[in-house]
């Protein structure tokens, strides 16, 4: 499963985006550090399911009215505070908790409400564009402090006639998760000596910070836009290439509401139909996240998500079936399961993604929208159906 990480400051919003996205209890306060231990939960990213393309609706309990949600982890890491990578205010820990991420995303406090250390300031008093580029001098040092640490045993592997620097950088890095084609594209990025000895902190900074940006890419939300000065969000836009203004309080509140049967609302809409029996202070609260999410086309929540895994990730949505006319499994149910893969990934790669067995016995697939075969290579594409035939 694609694993999406939280990051940032104390108090930029982070534990209320989970809560929002996730529907998980969390301790939320206006202090630094309310949360010390990372939160695990399941969120998801949304998209139209094939559905849409048959006369019915698909048996699947992650598709409402064909808006299909495919799920993701979320994780919360503890907020960041400048000098993280050295340990400051349990940073190493808290750093940690994003080696397995796939994505990151920097909850930014648009509204420029909290300070560099993540104290409550006056809205307007500090500058947000200061919390984008921390988060990433954040991770690359840390990267560079991890690939420092393990550089003499690079160094001595370097004296073996059959050295190689991928695989030995490939063992030096094996904690945080990434693979020697990984490391070998990185290295066609930079300038760096033959001799591992002759590298310096120079040469191991970029590296660590080729690495980051290949191996843990990272999508802003510039949360609390509902409060932010225009300016802030507009220079957020210029600062960073993927910027998602976002109002987390809003999606939860939203979230909470349909929980409780008084709202009909589904994650990523821009609109909310009010059901149950509610009190004017209700409604009048409802009147203003519904004049906000129209102004804005949404929370920004869902928006987030789906920026980080379809667009940043480059995924796309493919699902498997067992019989191509019904579009349905072996028990008869319509497009029960979805997979998150990489945009040219081929039907083989579907296989393996189902099970490593039916990968292993694959012969061919078939698009079920045609019913025609495909080839081994084809490269499939977002909302595909296939079904796979295996000796598995």
């Amino acid at each position: 499963m694609i694993t999406v990480a939280l990051a940032g400051k104390p108090n930029a919003g982070k534990s209320t985006f989970y809560a929002a996205a996730t529907m998980a209890d969390v301790e939320m306060a206006n202090y630094p550090f309310t949360t010390i231990d990372a939160n695990r939960g399941i969120t998801h990213v949304r998209t139209d399911c094939p559905c849409l393309d048959r006369g019915e609706r698909c048996d699947a309990d992650t598709c409402r009215n064909g808006k299909r949600y495919v799920p993701v982890e979320l994780i919360d890491v503890a907020g960041l505070v400048p000098g993280a990578h050295e340990g400051r205010g349990l940073g190493n820990q808290f750093l940690d908790e994003l080696t397995n991420a796939d994505v990151i995303v920097n909850v930014v406090d648009a509204s420029g409400g909290t300070n560099a250390e993540g104290e409550p300031v006056e809205i307007g008093s500090h500058d947000p564009v200061e919390d984008v580029g921390f988060v990433e001098e954040e991770l690359d040092l840390w990267l560079a402090g991890i690939v420092e640490r393990n550089w003499e045993g690079v160094e001595r592997q370097s004296r073996s006639p059959d050295f190689d620097l991928e695989e030995a950088l490939g063992d030096a890095l094996t904690g945080f998760g990434v693979t020697e084609a990984e490391i070998t594209a990185c290295l066609r990025e930079i300038d760096y000596p033959e001799d591992p000895i002759q590298w310096t902190d120079e040469h191991r900074e970029a590296l660590a910070r080729t690495l980051r940006e290949r191996t843990k890419p990272i999508v802003v939300v510039a949360n609390k836009a509902d409060v932010a000065p225009p300016e802030n969000l507009d220079r957020l836009q210029e600062a960073a290439e993927r910027v998602v203004p976002a109002t987390a309080e809003s999606e939860r509140a939203l979230r909470r509401g349909a929980d409780a049967g008084a709202i009909e609302y589904d994650p990523g809409d821009t609109d909310f139909e009010i059901v149950g029996n509610l009190t004017d202070e209700q409604r009048a609260g409802l009147d203003r996240i519904r004049e906000v999410i129209g102004e804005r086309n949404g929370t920004g929540v869902q928006t987030a998500l789906n920026e980080a895994v379809y667009g940043e990730l480059d995924r796309i949505t493919v699902y498997p079936v067992e019989n191509e006319t019904r579009w349905a499994d072996g028990s008869g149910n319509v497009l029960p399961d979805a997979f998150l893969l990489p945009d040219g990934s081929t039907p083989l790669d579907l296989a393996y993604a189902v099970h490593t067995d039916i990968g292993a016995g694959y012969l061919h697939a078939v698009d079920a929208r045609s019913n025609r075969r495909i080839s081994e290579d084809h490269g499939l594409s977002e909302g595909d159906v296939i079904k796979i035939v295996s000796t598995n």
